[in-house]
């Protein structure tokens, strides 16, 4: 397993809460939309185990032309071990980052894109969304809800509903509103729907689709082959 050391080279203040941290691109590093990371502070292989305490599993928010490494996180002021320590990082601090790996890749099958996430998981869409608008090739539109009752959504500038590029963009800050705009979404029966968020956020997309009449092939989760067959395969008597 290769471990990247790379350096944090900006830190922005996205909301009162949430904070990206933008990362040298070390040599060699890759990734695509979607993308997932190991992101670990230093100490975390100091010993003869790895400490779990500082390492996260991590969506990186940003693509490669953007010449950085952007992880977007929540920091509330209590806190665990791992972001208490984040948050104390400045530029110029090292990080790592390992395992990298995309589950949600923007699927380019001419259909209509749903991107449903709660709070910070819009970081995961905020690459997918600019694919799309770098090459819209093979997706007829693209339909971006997100839900965050702080109201204090992110990436406003980059989520904002564009006709000219077949694109909208939807911001709740209660449950009852976003589930009957998810149920809505769903008339389309032959969409494709990306669901990010907590597990209990995913449970319930799931069952609300599934009600719906979409079909499992049809959600696309930040998940791995056998945790995608559990969350999926719980909802199939529906």
């Amino acid at each position: 397993m290769q471990i990247y050391w790379t350096k944090i080279n900006q830190i922005i203040e996205e909301t009162s809460e949430v904070k990206t941290y933008l990362l040298d691109c070390p040599k060699d590093f890759t990734w695509e939309e979607g993308s997932h990371t190991h992101f670990a502070l230093e100490g975390f292989n100091a010993g003869e185990k790895p400490n779990r305490g500082l390492i996260r599993h991590m969506s990186i928010s940003t693509l490669p032309h953007e010449n950085s490494i952007g992880i977007t996180t929540r920091i509330r002021e209590q806190c665990s071990e791992f972001k208490s320590t984040l948050r104390n990082l400045k530029v110029g601090d090292e990080v790592a980052l390992f395992k990298t790996h995309s589950n949600i890749p923007l699927k380019r099958e001419d259909k209509n894109v749903y991107l449903l996430s709660s709070g910070v998981g819009l970081a995961t869409f905020r690459p997918l969304v600019l694919d799309y608008f770098d090459r819209a090739d093979n997706v007829n539109q693209i339909h971006s809800l997100n839900i965050d009752s702080s109201k204090e959504f992110l990436f406003t500038t980059v989520f904002e509903t564009s006709p000219d590029k077949k694109f909208t963009s939807e911001f709740v800050d209660n449950r009852k509103d976003y589930y009957e705009k998810v149920k809505n979404l769903a008339a389309d029966k032959d969409g494709l729907f990306y669901v990010v968020g907590s597990d209990e956020f995913l449970v319930q997309n799931i069952e609300v689709l599934r009600e719906q009449g979409i079909k499992p092939d049809q959600i696309k989760l930040d998940k791995r082959e056998q945790a995608l067959l559990e969350f999926l395969s719980a909802d199939l008597s529906v």
